[in-house]
């Protein structure tokens, strides 16, 4: 019995909240003088359903696509490419210089533990002959 208590307390708000708001025609408020509600705004709003349905109806996923919507995709794919190959060349030009940085400082160290342990030049074809 409770239970019947809470729902009906908590639909009868509801619905009397949408009972009064189905006589309104319009919820939008202009935010200048004019606020007066013209006859008719909301025909010019809304339109009637067999319209609304015919409007998915117009171009479903089969029909051919118009020139524009063709030529505008293909715009957004070509710059989608050219963003996303600018971020490759970027990647790959970072890569190549932490590369060539890194066999540098690698050459380098080589080379000054060669020299200080007295291992320098390792090969018999780096020495020089007197």
């Amino acid at each position: 019995m409770a239970r019947t208590h809470t729902v009906l307390l908590t639909l009868l708000p509801t619905v009397l909240i949408l009972i009064v708001l189905a006589g309104v025609e319009s919820a939008a408020v202009k935010a200048g003088k004019d606020t007066e509600a013209q006859p008719g705004a909301s025909k010019r709003v809304f339109m009637p359903a067999s319209d609304a349905s015919n409007f998915f109806k117009r171009r479903g996923r089969r029909s051919p696509r118009t020139y524009e919507e063709y030529y505008a995709e293909q715009r957004v794919k070509m710059a989608t490419n050219e963003r996303l190959e600018e971020q490759n060349n970027e990647q790959e030009n970072y890569l190549e210089e932490e590369r060539d940085e890194q066999y540098e400082r690698t050459r380098e160290k080589n080379q000054q533990w060669r020299e200080f342990h007295g291992q320098y030049p390792r090969y018999p074809h780096h020495r020089y002959y007197v």
